[in-house]
């Protein structure tokens, strides 16, 4: 099995109405993450509502109308802080959800224009040639990993 070649779909499953739509991040402070999004990832606010205590938006990337990050801020009770990674190896000794990944065009174009608008680069590029990707790592405010891959 491959990344060309897809397993056939399962069309008749009951539950084939599943589809992809958002990655949710809950953060300290909801105007940072906000910010950091719409300022370093050029990311759209789609929708912002409150919910509770807290403050909660919808963001898309600049041309994906197809996934969103929902960022969840605010509340009574502020979240525990992710401690923070020395390099990728060091992530991956912490189980749960790890990270969410954009493909970009041009990973060092992309990656170019991020280091100058001040974003953390965790990973510098390295091919991951059994999936033909080339990849990198960035991370935001609170230590939330975005893997970026380039399609080879």
């Amino acid at each position: 099995m491959s990344l060309t070649q897809l397993p056939v779909r399962n069309e008749t499953s009951p539950l084939a109405s599943m589809r992809g739509h958002h990655v949710a991040l809950r953060v300290p402070d909801f105007e940072v993450e906000l910010n950091w999004f719409l300022e370093k990832l050029d990311f759209r606010l789609v929708h912002q509502w409150p919910y509770e205590d807290q403050q909660l938006a919808y963001l898309a990337p600049p041309t994906d109308d197809a996934f969103f990050i929902e960022i969840l801020g605010g509340g009574k009770v502020a979240p525990l802080p992710r401690p923070p990674y020395r390099d990728l190896g060091d992530s991956l000794r912490r189980a749960g959800q790890h990270h969410f990944c954009l493909h970009v065009a041009d990973l060092d174009a992309t990656l170019s224009e991020l280091q100058r608008r001040g974003v953390t680069i965790v990973t510098e590029p390295f091919v991951l040639s059994v999936i033909n990707r080339r990849l990198a790592f960035i991370a935001d405010p609170y230590g939330n990993l975005i893997e970026l891959a380039q399609i080879l």
